[in-house]
């Protein structure tokens, strides 16, 4: 026999059991738990590519990529964050083993560093890292991405970053470098260069100030629209934008000038990509337009949280209001993406826009495995370091 209860009674458990729902999905994650969630998703990796210089197939398109493509590059981003948390051994064997079997260079670059392209460029990142972690200061680790970045400095070309991506793929070595050498000309062409990024290509820049966003390039500005008659921000370009912030004011000196343009931007991208998130914590693939493709995405959500995270561990954002906005976000990933044996699902492969490798779904493999796994590790690490 069925026990009927009054509608009454029925709403009110409705309204406690969301109000709960609601809650825990709000909540600060155990660090232990985040700790334990990094560690499953990397492992997962690394025992899948337990050789780091193993090229990478690409079925689809009958061919294989080379492990230093901007990929791994951003793989290696994450991994050597993470390791400042959980500094295991393992971790920077596998890192220099990786640059090790590339002789330290480049990607597609005419005697290992000849290349402006900034996708090529990007595993310098990881490669300067590791040379400031080495006592040794192994010259050969950053030889020939310092190379490349000074045959850029002795040209008057800034244009080089004509699609947003490239600002997170390149913009940091410049950091790196000045650093390194003392040199702020360094700092100063970054700056040039993404400012040039900002307000010179496609029509007017791809940074629209009306809306706080950013085209992935000038193939959609307007007149191009979604379905839905809005601009096409495509989630993971926004969030290359918010990872390069996050990392050049990790890396400028506290007196650089530059540093207010990279904060203003972090901060003004977080507090507009508040609004912007799904009730579930993610953020959709098109940022206005939530049925162009609509659905849970990994990629932009842990760049989105990776960089709200740094904003209030580091006091820009309030920790009242954004911490749950990072937390949910965190929490639905770890729910919702996080396979039992460390396979990340919802991250949308290779492209430029919405529809791009779609479906995404909670176990359709991208094309590439590794840049999403570097931004959840980035993302998780600084979800970690939250108070």
């Amino acid at each position: 026999m069925r026990t009927h209860l009054s509608i009454s009674v029925l709403s009110l458990l409705i309204v406690l059991c969301m109000s709960g729902c609601s809650s825990s999905a709000t909540s600060k994650p155990d660090k232990e738990e985040v700790l334990k969630a990094l560690r499953l998703a990397n492992d997962h990796f690394l025992n899948k590519w337990s050789d780091p210089g193993e090229s990478i197939p690409y079925p689809s398109r009958n061919k294989s990529y080379e492990s230093n493509l901007w990929t791994r590059g951003c793989y290696f981003e994450g991994l050597l964050e993470f390791w400042e948390i959980d500094p295991q051994q393992r971790y920077l064997d596998y890192a220099i083993e990786w640059g090790n079997k590339h002789d330290w260079k480049l990607r597609h670059a005419k005697d290992g560093w000849n290349t402006r392209n900034a996708d090529n460029q990007c595993a310098g990142q990881a490669y300067i890292t590791l040379y400031e972690m080495d006592p040794a200061k192994p010259a050969h680790y950053i030889e020939a991405i310092k190379t490349s970045i000074d045959s850029m400095m002795v040209t008057t070309k800034i244009d080089d970053w004509h699609w947003i991506d490239a600002v997170q793929m390149c913009m940091p070595i410049f950091a790196q470098i000045g650093n390194l050498t003392g040199d702020t000309a360094y700092y100063n062409r970054a700056y040039d260069m993404y400012m040039y990024t900002k307000t010179k290509h496609g029509d007017n820049g791809l940074y629209n100030p009306a809306d706080g966003l950013w085209w992935r390039d000038a193939d959609f500005d307007p007149p191009y629209t979604e379905p839905n008659g809005e601009d096409c921000y495509w989630s993971r370009g926004n969030g290359w934008i918010v990872m390069a912030m996050v990392r050049m004011l990790e890396l400028l000196p506290a007196d650089e000038p530059h540093r207010d343009e990279y904060k203003n931007m972090l901060v003004s991208m977080c507090q507009t990509l508040k609004g912007l998130q799904r009730e579930d914590g993610f953020w959709n693939v098109s940022l206005h337009d939530a049925n162009n493709f609509g659905g849970k995405e990994l990629t932009g959500t842990a760049m989105f949280t990776y960089g709200m995270a740094y904003c209030v561990n580091k006091g820009l954002l309030d920790a009242a209001e954004y911490a749950p906005v990072v937390y949910k976000a965190w929490n639905a990933m770890v729910k919702d993406c996080l396979h039992p044996d460390g396979f990340l699902g919802y991250v949308q492969g290779t492209g430029k826009e919405p529809k791009e490798a779609q479906p995404v779904t909670y176990d359709h493999e991208p094309d590439f495995d590794d840049y999403g796994l570097g931004a959840f590790l980035l993302a998780g690490t600084e979800v970690y370091r939250m108070e």
